[in-house]
């Protein structure tokens, strides 16, 4: 959590639940988005646009299509005002102040129905009894919007807005690695905890021990994680592009115009390699490793990303995901990253503190009482 987070107040959301199913607008799928006619963007001295400064990658619309739109990648223009006032409002009565005599809560917790995307992200994350209150989030207050057109998902592709199903070697793959440890891409509290998983410092997931920013929020591919710490800043020259992440403060260092590194070099977030393709800064990564696993993936995975400017404060991010060991086809997702004068303040997170350390000593003391006990003679 850093100090910027302490002082937003942005609202959240994403996804009402109750939408009637218009006719689809796959044409607007299909198209390639690009700037508008007659659009120049700022240059820098060797001539190729200018994508330096601090964006802010919050959005509230999902990774995933919701069902109720199926093929539909964009919203009405009602729908997303029912959406964005829904999230609102329970942002607004969520920043009150809790009532000191209110009611103790329901046993075993909050498990009413949810009626947005964040809604049930924020159950998820805190658990049924409730984790972080609105004070400590910041996931932005409107849905990704790309030429005046609010979308439904980040994946645009394959047209359902959902990722494609995982093949039988990945399932078989994954389960076994999930027999013996946690996720390698869980976040903080994620997933079920098999035996071994607090054997030591290094079994625990890298976003747990604040190594690496969890749900890919550095990436690639750099996605939002619908809670906070949502900037990233861009510094360009011709050899290099850095990317800096605000959370966990990952720096993405991508060589332009060179080659990849050998296979055995891997990496936690991969080997970056950039190259312009008119005014899109091209960015192909490989040489990922067994410790990061996007979504399941294998150390074959490949992924493509491109950014290009819409507008003077506008950059839209789309990335390709390729690993066909991992989906039996590559897929698309695409949103926007905005410009800010916000600043990214140091993250507050370390590995080494004591909370790594009492993790694992109460897994052992968890053990030990479950352990059985020896008869009495």
């Amino acid at each position: 959590m850093n100090a910027r987070a302490f002082r937003s107040s942005r609202h959240l959301a994403a996804g009402i639940a109750a939408v009637a199913l218009a006719g689809a607008t796959l044409a607007a799928q299909a198209r390639a988005t690009a700037p508008p006619k007659g659009y120049a963007p700022p240059r820098t001295a060797d001539g190729h646009p200018d994508l330096q400064g601090v964006y802010d990658a919050a959005t509230m619309t999902p990774m995933e299509r919701p069902p109720q739109f199926g093929n539909r990648l964009v919203l009405t223009p009602d729908e997303a005002k029912a959406i964005e006032s829904y999230q609102a409002e329970r942002m607004k009565s969520g920043s009150e102040p809790s009532q000191a005599d209110r009611t103790a809560p329901a046993v075993g917790g909050d498990r009413s129905p949810t009626q947005s995307y964040l809604e049930s992200v924020f159950r998820a994350g805190g658990g049924v009894v409730g984790g972080y209150n609105f004070f400590w989030i910041s996931p932005g207050t409107q849905l990704a919007t790309i030429n005046g057109e609010k979308r439904t998902s980040i994946v645009i592709d394959p047209p359902d807005g959902h990722v494609p199903p995982i093949t039988p070697e990945a399932r078989r793959r994954n389960a076994a690695i999930l027999a013996t440890r946690v996720s390698p891409d869980a976040a903080e509290g994620g997933g079920n905890q098999p035996m071994g998983a607090y054997d030591n410092p290094e079994a625990r997931p890298l976003a747990e021990r604040c190594l690496l920013g969890f749900s890919s929020t550095a990436g690639p591919p750099s996605l939002p994680n619908y809670w906070y710490n949502n900037l990233k800043q861009i510094v360009q020259t011709p050899d290099t592009v850095l990317i800096l992440n605000e959370m966990v403060h990952d720096a993405r260092v991508v060589r332009m115009n060179a080659q990849h590194l050998p296979q055995t070099i891997r990496k936690w977030m991969g080997d970056s390699v950039g190259h312009w393709e008119g005014d899109t800064l091209v960015v192909d990564t490989t040489n990922f490793t067994d410790k990061t696993q996007f979504r399941g993936a294998s150390e074959n995975l490949h992924v493509v990303e491109r950014l290009t400017r819409l507008d003077d404060r506008t950059i839209l991010y789309r990335f390709t995901i390729d690993d066909p060991s991992t989906w039996a086809r590559p897929w698309t997702g695409e949103y926007p990253w905005n410009a800010t004068n916000d600043q990214i303040y140091e993250y507050a997170c370390h590995e080494g503190n004591y909370a790594l350390e009492n993790i694992l000593r109460a897994a052992r003391a968890g053990g030990e009482t479950e352990a059985p006990q020896a008869p009495r003679r």
